[in-house]
């Protein structure tokens, strides 16, 4: 699991993660609004390709998944996005459905606007039927502020899903 972080903090990462997330879930006032999904095609072709959907009171936050593939043939994906009952946290999930994916990623980056992330995982496969999610190895990707990318010679050209959770940006006075 990861963090905007300037380094891996090995396995405390994942108490981290189950931490901030059991906390959002458990905070009556943040219940997560009904979540809105959106299918997509993520088209083959090495092309750079970008799908985008806004969330919140006045589209307040924005999620933007930038990407390029190679092989086989457009495959459906899924945005789905959610914001907490405050609107002070929203989820941006992207994924395929159907589980895995057989198309061969050059690059991705999945970036928030409005929020900044607190949390972001990335998936070689996304649980389907009795499978489970795969993450992508830490050092495959890497999540900023307000983006989780792949990491150029390092990450192996899989992927099936990426999870955010992002909190409202602070606006100073």
């Amino acid at each position: 699991m990861a963090a905007p972080s300037g380094g891996s903090s090995g396995g405390g990462e994942i108490l981290w993660a189950v931490l901030l997330l059991a906390a959002v879930a458990l905070r009556p006032a943040e219940a997560v609004s009904e979540p809105t999904t959106v299918a997509f095609d993520v088209r083959p072709g090495g092309v750079v390709h970008s799908f985008s959907q806004n969330v919140g009171p006045g589209d307040k936050y924005t999620c933007k998944f930038t990407y390029a593939s190679q092989g086989g043939t457009n495959e459906q994906w899924q945005m789905s996005l959610g914001t907490s009952e405050d609107h002070q946290h929203f989820t941006c999930t992207i994924w395929r459905p159907q589980g895995k994916s057989y198309l061969y990623f050059t690059q991705f980056k999945a970036e928030v606007r409005g929020a900044e992330i607190e949390y972001a995982m990335a998936y070689s496969k996304a649980a389907f039927e009795r499978e489970s999610d795969v993450p992508l190895k830490n050092e495959e990707f890497e999540v900023t502020k307000t983006a989780v990318a792949h990491r150029p010679g390092a990450f192996k050209a899989e992927l099936s899903k990426l999870v955010i959770v992002a909190r409202a940006s602070r606006t100073e006075l």
